[in-house]
């Protein structure tokens, strides 16, 4: 059983230069609030899991498994957006839950998940009443102490976190952070107990080594200068961890981007192509990695995403083949190419039921004959059934995780050709000029050919070229600023119109199919004839708007 909490809260510590925290103010005359009832003291043991090379902890992720409190239990935390959070728990178990360990599957890939952090805390509780009477706000005052199981480095420190009750008015919550920090907090600068135990931890190794013992000057009488995290001879081992690596080169263009004025990065006109190329493919490497939770939960809209992420992989690795190696990148869109058509199958189910429910709402009464609701809900469900325990097979296979791999490596070990070196906008904006020409002659080609499937199939792939355009374009903005802004949306104007038309062509085979279970169950098939008639006179009105286009882009 894994059950699902949004968590909405905020951490405050003590202000700088003291580890005391104030009292907490009286809450009882705040906004909304009308008492405060002291629930008492909890004792919370929670052990915290993650890979060797933290990556769960570099991406905000926190697996622990706790004792203690009302929610005992293993608990998963992803990141939704600055304190947001959504926690998925499980029961208490020895190991960890096998659906805990799916979701953060993307990120640790075949690395073992394993006890980092100790983290026990001492709760004092105070439950924030609304005039309803019901709980809008839970302040909690911990007394925090963290071990490295490895290292026995300990770290202590009180924290007050200040938590949003389910269904409360967020209004609430701010009332309460004007008043806490008005007595004196202040808004942590660690974003979770995890991220502090790790900090606090590994300067007190740093401080004194493992072994080390504190001289009067507070320095290790162990090790020379530089020694932290060195084999012999005090020089560092090269990491072999590939997400590690990514996320120090991440790192350190975070920090240059933080330099001071007189130290700035260069503009992006200054900097080479290959830059700005794998800038955009990081972005979406790092889009994949973060949707698989979502996909496996069949959160809304994450499969198309997750398959927009993939497409504009493929499509940036074939449009800048003068900046990444293609003996390289092809085999990578190939199975890219996998991987969108895999997630495609419940993509399609999405849409087509979307679609098909939309056409029967608008209907007439007397148009809709037999238990047509009833039987696109069968068929609907159905496909997704099959679909979602292919997709979940998918993300757990040994495939998909080599093309994760596959990904890093691009990151880690760029295979960069000559044209990478040379300075961005020409050779950018030949790109995209090329991915131009290519999409108008495609629309050319729709003018040549009669109504019909060869038709059908020429108006996709004139599609299929304007989002390649539209996508070179995208990693060509920051250089060709409203050019690129002005060719992206002109393609997604083509993208929907098109769609569009797409998504007509497989509503009527989807209604074709339908019809046909219906009628061998003895049901009426009226209605989906109904609907394929106006799905083509949708079509006709769309080909008609095609001319248009030719205006614009021929």
């Amino acid at each position: 059983m894994v059950d699902t909490v949004r968590e909405i809260e905020r951490k405050y510590e003590a202000t700088a230069g003291t580890r005391e925290l104030p009292p907490l103010p009286d809450l009882t005359g705040v906004d909304g609030v009308t008492a405060v009832i002291d629930q008492g003291t909890a004792l919370l043991d929670a052990v915290y899991y993650d890979t060797a090379a933290r990556r769960l902890a570099a991406d905000g992720i926190t697996l622990r498994r706790r004792t203690g409190g009302d929610d005992a239990g293993w608990h998963l935390k992803l990141p939704v957006a600055a304190g947001v959070r959504d926690e998925i728990r499980a029961p208490l178990g020895e190991g960890v839950p096998r659906r805990l360990a799916a979701l953060v599957r993307s990120r640790t890939r075949d690395a073992e998940l394993a006890p980092v952090v100790r983290i026990r805390s001492e709760r004092d509780v105070h439950q924030l009443l609304g005039a309803d009477g019901e709980p809008v706000v839970e302040v909690s005052v911990d007394r925090v102490t963290a071990e490295r199981p490895e290292t026995g480095a300990t770290a202590r420190w009180a924290e007050v976190e200040a938590e949003l009750s389910p269904g409360a008015d967020p209004a609430v919550l701010d009332a309460v952070d004007a008043a806490l920090t008005g007595a004196g907090l202040r808004r942590s600068a660690a974003a979770s107990k995890l991220a502090r135990a790790l900090a606090e931890t590994d300067e007190r190794k740093a401080e004194g080594g493992k072994k080390g013992r504190k001289t009067k000057e507070g320095k290790s009488s162990k090790g020379s200068k530089g020694s932290k995290g060195s084999g012999k001879g005090g020089k560092k081992k090269p990491s072999t961890d590939k997400k590690s690596a990514d996320k120090k080169s991440a790192g350190k263009k975070s920090a240059d981007k933080k330099k001071p004025a007189g130290d700035k990065p260069p503009e992006p006109a200054a900097r080479p192509a290959g830059d700005l190329v794998l800038d955009y493919v990081r972005a979406q490497i790092t889009a994949v990695v973060e949707l698989d939770p979502a996909v496996r939960r069949d959160q809304p809209d994450a499969v198309h995403q997750m398959r927009v992420a993939s497409r504009r992989l493929r499509s940036t690795f074939r449009s800048y083949r003068a900046v990444l190696d293609r003996t390289v990148t092809d085999p990578v869109s190939a199975e890219l190419r996998w991987l969108a058509g895999e997630l495609g199958v419940d993509r399609d189910r999405e849409v087509l039921t979307e679609r098909i429910h939309a056409g029967l709402v608008e209907l007439a009464r007397p148009l809709v004959l037999g238990p047509v609701r009833g039987r696109l809900r069968t068929w609907s469900a159905a496909r997704r059934t099959g679909s979602r325990r292919r997709i979940t097979a998918v993300l757990d296979g040994r495939r998909y995780l080599a093309l994760l791999d596959a990904l890093d490596a691009v990151l880690t070990d760029p295979p960069l050709r000559t044209a990478a070196a040379r300075p961005a906008e020409p050779v950018l904006r030949k790109a995209v000029d090329r991915q131009y020409r290519r999409f108008a002659g495609a629309l050319q080609e729709t003018f040549d050919l009669p109504p019909g499937p060869d038709r059908d199939t020429a108006i996709h792939e004139t599609r299929k070229a304007a989002k390649r355009t539209r996508y070179a374009a995208e990693v060509a903005r920051p250089v060709l600023g409203r050019e690129a802004k002005t060719v992206t949306s002109l393609m997604r104007e083509v993208q929907e119109l098109l769609g569009d038309y797409q998504d007509g062509v497989l509503a009527r085979a989807a209604l074709r199919e339908i019809a046909v279970q219906a009628q061998a169950a003895g049901e009426p098939s009226f209605t989906y004839g109904v609907l394929y008639a106006r799905e083509e006179a949708r079509a006709a009105e769309l080909r008609d708007r095609l001319p248009r286009l030719s205006h614009k882009h021929l």
